[in-house]
């Protein structure tokens, strides 16, 4: 297999690996506030709006993962060398670790907001807020992928 073959090999390597845990954080995320609110929801089907973003909060970790794919997929056909692909594929993984840790656990956040709200409706936002100071992980995370794509010379 040439250095070529491999350099590709390994950028969709990474393209994917962004998408992949990105996708499971946001995945397993959301099912904690979403479990949550089910629950409530049976008892005041009226909360569900204060409930919405909590739930789906989580998610954001998972387009982080597709955007930075789509930065890396955007130079595969510049790819000439292992080294080239070695750099594409490590600019992926702080997104992709990133989106992994911070949405299991801004679901955690999330989840407790839910039951927030549960008590107290108009205190949604309060949860709101705390879930997105995990959020700012996983910007920082998509940011330096994005500063990382950006310095590989071709």
């Amino acid at each position: 297999m040439s250095d070529l073959s491999l350099g590709v090999i390994m950028a969709m390597f990474g393209a994917g690996l962004a998408v992949i845990l990105a996708g499971i954080g946001s995945s397993v995320g959301i099912g904690y506030p979403a479990r949550a609110a089910a629950g409530v929801l049976s008892e005041d089907p009226t909360l569900f709006g204060s409930m919405f973003i909590l739930v789906v909060l989580p998610g954001t970790q998972g387009f982080y993962g597709i955007v930075a794919a789509f930065l890396i997929i955007g130079k595969i056909s510049s790819v000439e060398t292992l080294a080239q692909g070695m750099q594409l594929f490590f600019a992926a993984l702080p997104v992709a670790f990133a989106g992994l840790v911070s949405g299991i656990y801004q679901g955690k956040v999330c989840a407790a907001g839910i039951n927030l709200v549960a008590k107290r409706a108009k205190e949604a936002m309060k949860g709101v807020i705390y879930a997105a100071m995990i959020e700012t992980y996983a910007v920082l995370g998509l940011l330096i992928t994005f500063f990382l794509n950006n310095l590989i010379q071709f």
